[in-house]
């Protein structure tokens, strides 16, 4: 769902990246029918992962997403639209609206509710950057397991860029 989600942006102008960490799911083969920018490499950290994608990558912005998160149709192009509408925002915050099945997912997404719809500072990470603002903060610390999602939007911050957020939903399946 997630690369046919990318697919069907209304920015249609993206370039689709997928590290794999190890997988063993279909996950290449079937993001071989979505890109030739296919990288397995097993076990390394998520922020080592993201930051080899990173610079695989060609794009004027990044965005960062996991196997369990699908976009909604707009969301690459409202990124886009607010990081143009300010030079001086580095990286965006994109809000999780939780999708559950099972009791242990609703209670997670339960939890996830408390925050997501309205933002907050201290849970929300942003996903989307400038280029830019990720290659001057360094990218992602590879010595981070966990934080590096807060971490780097600081970093970004103590840079003079603003963090912002858009509202557009990404949905998060909870597993």
């Amino acid at each position: 769902k997630n690369l046919q989600a990318i697919k069907n942006q209304a920015y249609c102008n993206c370039e689709i990246v997928v590290v794999d960490d190890g997988s063993t799911d279909d996950t290449v083969s079937v993001a071989k029918k979505f890109t030739h920018h296919v990288y397995a490499r097993k076990h390394a950290e998520r922020s080592v992962q993201r930051n080899f994608g990173a610079n695989k990558s060609r794009g004027e912005y990044l965005l960062f997403l996991d196997a369990d998160m699908e976009l909604t149709t707009t969301v690459i192009f409202d990124c886009v639209a607010k990081i143009k509408s300010d030079f001086r925002i580095g990286a965006l915050a994109i809000p999780e609206k939780p999708v559950a099945n099972n009791f242990l997912e609703q209670v997670k997404a339960f939890e996830r509710s408390f925050y997501s719809a309205k933002g907050d500072p201290d849970t929300d990470a942003a996903r989307f950057f400038t280029r830019k603002a990720f290659v001057q903060a360094g990218g992602y610390d590879e010595t981070l397991i966990g934080p590096e999602d807060w971490d780097l939007p600081e970093t970004i911050s103590k840079l003079g860029y603003k963090i912002d957020r858009v509202h557009t939903l990404v949905l998060h399946y909870e597993r």
